[in-house]
This record gives structure tokens, C-alpha cells and sequence, in this order.
């Protein structure tokens, strides 16, 4: 199929910062697109060829638009899955499947996933509502500390809380759950493995990631992981395992944990691009948005080395600011050697919301890391 200059048309399922960074490629490549969004002030609103203002959960909603392209894909997991597996019915090509969505939009399955599939991960109590984990605390079934987190719905450090004694359940939502062994672990890992529709498949290198210890949001994504290559290795292995089980097509962000004896375990994935690989847009031959696409169109898969080493700041809501947004000494860092931010367009900050990146990249790596520390010093996403 001729992609490039043709009627050919690509749904995206969500108008967020993912599909903007999305679009740019399309937009490189002459890919017509078609993007679905609640919000009327989506960021990809103005990129796309058409935009289509919709609920993500509603079946028809979903099914109408998904009729209306030649393929379709996601930005976001919360979206209806009963549609896409309609729409794969009709001959629809959907990518992710509407069979992985399904495993990966609850934690719970997608817990059971790993273990049924013999890949490492820590080990885990499911419950139907949190108020039984309690119960299960008092009869000795479980003990603290563990990680709670909501089996759906949860993104960006929500429907996560780390629970040190039992009052720390009060609060917490109602809601299909899981209680995670507390991993003490050394590291915080990445990788994104991308395969095409014809089993093609490359990964990425390992990151490391750090993480905001409040918000729960990654603060800095480094790459490559400052971590022995024994290490790397391994994580890539896991990585590609668990794409192979999924019979992943598109991009698949394996999160893990590096335990403090160099054991890997799975924490979660994503089925799209991912926070974890924005600094390929400067570091890498090949972004990660071009290999999505390049994946869910069955053209051959890029080079996904780096050019030099990349690291990523998140820029998010200073705390205190709800409102229309404002990037203070955003001219600052424009100042800086190898340092390139991205504003996703959203017109309204409040704390902790991700409002762009910068990428920082340079050959020594500790004069990147250093930098980064000094731009996340110096631009503050605030309120008029």
C-alpha cells in the first residue's frame, strides 16, 4: 500500500502529546491523519488532517471513527477495546490488538500475564476492592510494606501509593486492586522493543529513569542506562520476551526494576510511545515516533542506535499553579548547548502535569546529566 502523498488515511485514538510528537512524523513522511480526542483543546487538534471530538470509551464513538481509516492506533490505552476488537472484525487493521489492550489496560490481568508466561515480576495479591486488603492484613495473608495500585485507570504516578502501615490504605479508592511486594531495587529500567507486522524487531538501548519522589513522575529519563552491559543485556532479553509473548506490533515500553542483586523484573508496559524514549527525537537515528509508525505500517524498522547520549527532563506544573500556563526562563536554556525543549500545547497547568520536555544531549555523559539538573533548576511551568 502506497502511504506517502496518498488517500491512505491513520487513525490515532487519543490527541494528546504522544500523537502530537506522532503527527510530526506524519507530517515528515505526507501521512494523512485522523486523530480522536475529548478535548477540544487536545494538542493535536491543529496537526492533524482532521480531528474528531469523541469519547475514547463510548463503543460507537470509537467504532464510527475506527470505519472511517485504513489503520488504526492508539496514543493512550484507555480507550474502548470492545470497539477495536469490532473494528478487527470488519477488517480493520488495529495496532495494538485489541487482545493486548485488553491484558494491558487492567494491572491486574496484566499481572497474571506475566506470571502465566513464566516472565519475571514481583509477586502480587489481586483483590476485588481495596477495602478487602485490610482483611487480608488482619488474618495475616499479607503484610506491609507493599505497593497498592488500581487495576485501571491509573497514569503519570496516579492509582499508586506506596502503603507502610494500614492507615495508609484510608483514603484510597474503592477499586479492583493489586498489593505488590515492595522491590527494594537499585535501578528503575527501559526498553522500548519495536516490531512491525511482519515480526521485524529491534530494540532500543536500556535507560535508566528517576523518578520525582513525590509525584511519582519520572523526573529524568538517561540514556543509555548508566548500568554494566551484563545488566543491559538482560533487560533487553527480558524486553524482547515479553514483546514475543504479546505478539506485540508497534512500540512496547518495558518498565522494570534492576534488583541490588542484578535480577530484572517487570513492573508494567505500554503498548505505544512512550515517557521513556522522548530523547530519541534528538539522540537516536531513529525516534521512537517514526518507529511507531514505521511498525504499525509494516515498513522496515529504523536504526535505533544513538547518535550521542540523550537525557530527558519532564517539565511539569510547578506545585501551587493551576491556570493558564507560563514557561519562565524558557530563553535560558534555549542558551544552552544541546538542549532542546518541546511544549505540548496545553494551555492550562496545574501541579504535576506534564507540559513538555527538554532533551539534553552531549558525549560526555555527566556534563549532560549536570546540564539537565541545571535546566530543571531554571525553567518553571507556572500561572500567569
Amino acid at each position: 500500500m502506497n502511504y506517502f502523498s496518498s488517500p491512505f488515511k491513520l487513525g490515532i485514538l487519543g490527541g494528546g502529546q504522544l500523537g502530537k510528537m506522532l503527527i510530526a512524523e506524519t507530517r515528515k513522511f505526507d501521512i494523512y491523519t485522523a486523530v480522536l480526542d475529548p478535548s477540544e483543546e487536545a494538542p493535536c487538534k491543529f496537526g492533524s488532517n482532521e480531528f474528531h471530538l469523541g469519547d475514547l470509551m463510548d463503543f460507537d464513538t470509537v467504532f464510527n471513527f475506527g470505519k472511517q481509516v485504513d489503520v488504526l492506533t492508539i496514543e493512550i490505552e484507555n480507550v474502548n477495546v470492545n470497539a477495536l476488537e469490532a473494528l478487527e472484525k470488519e477488517g480493520i487493521k488495529v495496532y495494538p490488538s485489541s487482545k493486548t489492550l485488553r491484558t494491558i489496560q487492567n494491572k491486574a490481568t496484566q499481572k497474571l500475564f506475566y506470571t502465566d508466561h513464566k516472565l519475571p515480576t514481583a509477586p502480587f495479591s489481586r483483590f476485588a476492592y481495596t477495602a478487602e486488603i485490610k482483611d487480608a492484613i488482619t488474618n495475616g495473608g499479607l503484610t506491609v510494606p507493599f505497593v497498592w495500585k488500581s487495576a485501571q485507570f491509573g497514569y503519570d504516578g496516579t492509582g499508586v501509593k506506596i502503603v507502610h502501615k494500614v492507615s495508609d490504605l484510608n483514603g484510597l479508592p474503592n477499586v479492583e486492586c493489586i498489593a505488590e511486594t515492595l522491590v527494594p531495587f537499585k535501578n528503575e529500567l527501559s526498553v522500548i522493543v519495536a516490531r512491525n507486522v511482519s515480526g521485524d524487531i529491534k530494540t532500543y538501548p536500556v535507560v535508566e529513569m528517576e523518578f520525582h519522589p513525590e509525584a511519582n513522575q519520572v523526573e529524568y529519563v538517561i540514556c543509555p542506562a548508566r548500568i554494566d552491559a551484563t545488566v543491559a543485556k538482560k533487560a533487553t532479553e527480558v524486553a524482547l520476551n515479553v514483546a514475543k509473548a504479546f505478539n506485540h506490533v508497534g512500540l512496547l515500553a518495558v518498565e522494570m526494576f534492576q534488583t541490588h542483586d542484578n535480577e530484572i523484573l517487570i513492573n508494567e508496559v505500554a503498548p505505544r510511545p512512550h515517557n521513556s524514549g522522548h530523547q530519541s527525537i534528538e539522540a537516536s537515528y531513529t525516534s521512537q515516533f517514526e518507529q511507531h509508525l514505521r511498525a504499525v505500517l509494516d515498513l522496515p524498522l529504523g536504526n535505533t542506535a544513538n547518535k550521542t547520549n540523550g537525557i530527558m527532563v519532564n517539565l511539569v506544573g510547578a506545585e501551587g499553579h493551576t491556570g493558564n500556563v507560563v514557561y519562565k526562563n524558557i530563553d535560558t536554556i534555549l542558551a544552552m548547548d544541546g538542549v532542546t525543549p518541546h511544549i505540548y500545547g496545553k494551555k492550562q497547568t496545574r501541579p504535576f502535569r506534564k507540559m513538555g520536555h527538554v532533551t539534553i544531549v552531549n558525549d560526555n555523559m555527566a556534563e549532560a546529566r549536570q546540564i539537565a539538573e541545571q535546566v530543571k533548576n531554571t525553567i518553571k511551568v507556572v500561572t500567569e
